[in-house]
């Protein structure tokens, strides 16, 4: 019998391993059974049923070591290799009966002997036997009848190979002479295309300068907004120390603390006021840090491990694990003195109590993971596929939908007159705070927006865009525009913290830079 079934008991299709559990086939290599020599058919009218035949093979065997037991079982049925025509033997017994084996052939019966007998006359046979003189020189010539037949092979493979690059070749001589002419044609009808296409370009060429000449004149008056030298932001320094991609940030303002979080699974915790150095480096989670969040003088962090740690930022140690989902843990942000932490279709609402985390209800409807999560004044913002959901944090219920566009929305945030989300297909969408119409599709990155962040002033409000494409963008509230684009990450960039005018910015390249104005 076999322990694993080659085909569906339902449909008889065959099955296919397509991953081996190794823990689990060592587990069954160990099982005994009996050598199949040793079972007969059980007289039971069941079919494929067995039973220990008694004159068979006695052993059992480990399942592991089945093979190679049964392959040189004395029990095993075999052939007398001199006659098909003698009785089935068992292996223990062939070498008794090639002793007594009337059907013994001359080694030479290939090339033409006809002698057949047994062990005795079978050694006389051989001391007179006119083929045995010249074995060598038979011998000799089918060695070099068979490299001639290996030569014959190798070369009607050859010659196969030859007709068929012949043919191809042929075929895509044809098919060149064909392109040829149709190339010819689309260049004879092109030409006069082409002349008519430059004119308008020119034409075109001629209203972009234009319009350019429009927007300076604006510009100059004041109407866009002026340009403003201080508001440049410039790469003041790198943080190095991650053993992988950084993939979220966190500002703790009282001590000028940054966290960072990272595939290599630690939490790394930096001084940005005065070393600018790694002051210690956090260790507990079995799987990539994806979220990092702050409430009072506690840091919480989300992983792939599928738990929340909780740290005291005091003395930097850590004081509790949380089993928090049964998916990696996107995303975290706290208010009104509860954590919220988002996975896949999923938000838990959690009490803080010291250093405690007891769940308050669990926010459902979410159509795929929960990658952004801010909150803000009474409200929190859930970013999932091609959706905003809005809940009142007071009574937990969600009051407003917003539908996206451009795939799963992989970060968020929120102005004083705006909600802004990054998504999947390199987007990035406004809408009215008041009003929740959208108002601006800001386009430009080529790559996912992974975060955003937001530093406002009396004067201005600006938001800054991470991406795939390994920019970051500068956006200017007032008017929707583009005002600076930075390069400084060799990989994508994956999380932004803001900090006393300062922007951090964290990517695949395993550090962290600090920019300034």
């Amino acid at each position: 019998c076999s322990l694993l079934a080659e085909k569906c008991p339902v449909d008889n299709a065959k099955l296919t391993v397509v991953v081996n559990n190794i823990a689990v086939a060592e587990q069954i290599g160990e099982l005994f059974i009996h050598c199949k020599y040793g079972c007969r058919a059980a007289a039971s009218s069941k079919p494929a049923a067995f039973e220990v035949d008694p004159r068979g093979c006695p052993f059992t065997i480990k399942l592991s070591a089945r093979k190679d037991h049964e392959s040189s079982c004395d029990y095993r049925p075999v052939r007398c290799p001199n006659n098909p025509s003698c009785p089935p033997l068992l292996k223990m017994n062939l070498e008794a009966h090639l002793k007594e084996c009337e059907h013994i052939k001359c080694p030479h019966s290939k090339y033409g002997c006809t002698f057949i007998g047994n062990q005795d006359t079978y050694e006389t046979h051989l001391e007179t036997c006119k083929f045995e003189g010249l074995k060598e020189f038979l011998q000799q010539t089918d060695d070099r009848f068979h490299e001639m037949q290996v030569a014959m092979a190798q070369k009607d493979q050859e010659i196969a190979f030859l007709r068929s690059m012949l043919g191809k070749l042929s075929e895509k001589i044809d098919q060149l002479e064909k392109n040829l002419e149709l190339k010819f044609d689309v260049l004879d009808e092109n030409q006069s295309k082409l002349s008519e296409d430059l004119m308008e370009f020119r034409r075109d060429a001629s209203m972009l300068n234009d319009e350019l000449s429009h927007i300076n004149a604006r510009l100059n008056m004041g109407i866009l907004g002026s340009y403003d030298p201080q508001q440049i932001f410039k790469c003041k320094g790198t943080f190095v120390g991650h053993q992988g991609p950084v993939w979220c940030l966190c500002v703790y303002s009282i001590g000028d603390l940054l966290f960072s979080g990272s595939s290599d699974k630690t939490i790394k915790v930096w001084d940005t006021c005065t070393t600018y150095k790694c002051q210690k480096t956090l260790e507990g989670h079995d799987g990539i840090v994806l979220a990092l969040c702050i409430q009072g003088n506690k840091l919480y962090s989300g992983s792939a491990d599928c738990t929340i740690i909780v740290w005291d930022i005091q003395n930097l140690q850590k004081v509790n694990t949380i089993r928090a989902h049964d998916n990696p843990v996107c995303t975290l942000v706290s208010s009104h003195n509860m954590l919220f932490s988002g996975s896949l279709k999923a938000i838990k609402v959690w009490d803080i109590v010291g250093t405690e985390l007891k769940l308050k209800k669990e926010l459902t409807g979410l159509n795929h993971w929960v990658r952004a999560l801010v909150a803000s004044q009474n409200y929190l913002y859930s970013g999932s596929y091609q959706t905003i959901k809005i809940w009142d944090i007071r009574n937990l219920e969600c009051v407003h939908v917003l539908q996206t566009s451009g795939g799963s929305v992989y970060s968020i945030a929120v102005t004083n007159h705006h909600i802004v989300c990054g998504t999947y297909e390199n987007l990035i969408h406004v809408w009215d705070i008041e009003t929740k119409e959208q108002v601006r599709t800001l386009t430009g990155h080529v790559g996912t927006v992974y975060a955003l962040a937001v530093i406002s002033t009396p004067d201005q409000t600006k938001v800054f865009s991470a991406s795939y494409d390994r920019s970051l963008r500068v956006w200017s509230m007032d008017n929707m525009i583009c005002t600076q684009t930075l390069l400084r990450h060799q990989g994508s960039v994956t999380a932004l913290a803001v900090s006393r005018g300062r922007l951090f910015s964290g990517a695949v390249d395993s550090t962290v830079k600090v920019g300034v104005p």
